[in-house]
């Protein structure tokens, strides 16, 4: 006759106890990482933003040395990769243009660009994560005007 086998301590496996412990615990990680990641995208959003805001203000600058202005608001942020049609002496452009391309926001738009500007003599800035004017947090404008 068969005799059913005892059940030892050491059996291997784990018990539906310590594998609700380790759930638990892995929910407690997430949602720790989760709380604190997820506003730090935010700010290096922004800091992007801050950042090619920088770089093309930088570029409208040599731009504007070498044609003694700025590009109008008409021809836009794409007089930096190409000499706009109304150039009074299109041979003072810089040849290959001031940028190899221009970036747009962390959120996939254009950045927009005015001259002149409302808050300075140039306005280059990003209507944030929302597109449109205004708002808080991630959707605030960010402007070369901010510090």
């Amino acid at each position: 006759m068969h005799k059913p086998e005892d059940r030892s301590q050491d059996e291997d496996g784990f018990t539906l106890v310590e594998l609700m412990v380790v759930i638990a615990i892995l929910g407690l990680l997430t949602t720790f990482v989760v709380l604190n990641v997820l506003p730090a995208q935010g700010v290096a959003e922004r800091e992007k933003a801050r950042a090619d805001i920088a770089v093309i203000e930088q570029a409208l600058q040599m731009y504007r040395i070498d044609n003694r202005s700025f590009p109008s608001t008409a021809d836009g942020l794409a007089a930096l990769q190409q000499a706009p049609a109304g150039l009074a002496r299109p041979e003072r452009y810089r040849a290959g243009g001031y940028v190899q391309r221009l970036p747009t926001d962390p959120w996939g738009n254009a950045y927009l660009y005015q001259f002149p500007g409302q808050r300075g003599q140039v306005d280059i800035f990003s209507y944030g994560a929302d597109g449109v004017p205004g708002g808080e947090d991630e959707n605030a404008d960010i402007g070369n005007w901010q510090g």
